[in-house]
């Protein structure tokens, strides 16, 4: 098993992150272009916690390393299974996702955490845990971990930097939404 593990620090509330994070996969985001489609399976608040809980199918195009991609079967299309929950009292957003393509070949469990550090930063935590299933060789099983960190540490670099961009475009949106509402209100006001 190989864990791959990341912090970051966004210059953004907790309440910007965490509502930015439902458009990660938009056209704002151009470091995301491998995710095909995002479908919510499910979603609904806790009425005793107020925890609001998702299930989404992500489905990704891989560029998987052509002895990799060759191993588990040549396909480049991917799903992944995230649950989240964001937890409006404790300001906390956490997704668990694991992979479902060649998930007897590779086990893939990432975790990510939101949480603030203060009013305008949010840290950002994520852990994998990859484990190689796949029969054989220790040494098959090594490299097939190897390149899954290595391909988590290059997508992590691209996320923060997409994710960067959805968070200042959302900030333009909002702030650009509250100036025209306020020229509404005072246009009614005269």
């Amino acid at each position: 098993m190989k864990v791959f593990s990341n912090e970051e620090t966004f210059d953004y509330s907790w309440e910007e992150v965490s509502t930015a994070n439902w458009r990660k996969y938009c056209p704002w985001n151009e470091k995301s272009t491998h995710v095909i489609a995002v479908d919510t399976i499910s979603r609904h608040v806790d009425p005793q916690t107020g925890i609001l809980r998702t299930e989404r199918l992500i489905t990704c195009k891989q560029s998987a390393p052509k002895w990799l991609a060759s191993l588990m079967g040549g396909t480049e299309t991917s799903h992944v299974f995230e649950t989240s929950y964001v937890d409006p009292a404790s300001k906390k957003v956490t997704m668990v996702s694991s992979n479902l393509t060649f998930a007897n070949i590779l086990s893939v469990r990432e975790t990510v955490v939101y949480q603030p550090l203060s009013a305008t930063k949010t840290l950002f935590k994520q852990d994998a845990q990859i484990v190689a299933l796949c029969g054989g060789w220790q040494k098959v099983k090594n490299a097939v971990e190897e390149a899954t960190v290595t391909r988590f540490s290059e997508n992590a670099r691209k996320g923060k930097e997409g994710f960067e961009a959805v968070l200042e475009m959302s900030r333009r949106v909002f702030r650009e939404e509250r100036q025209r509402l306020q020229l509404e209100a005072e246009k009614i006001a005269l």
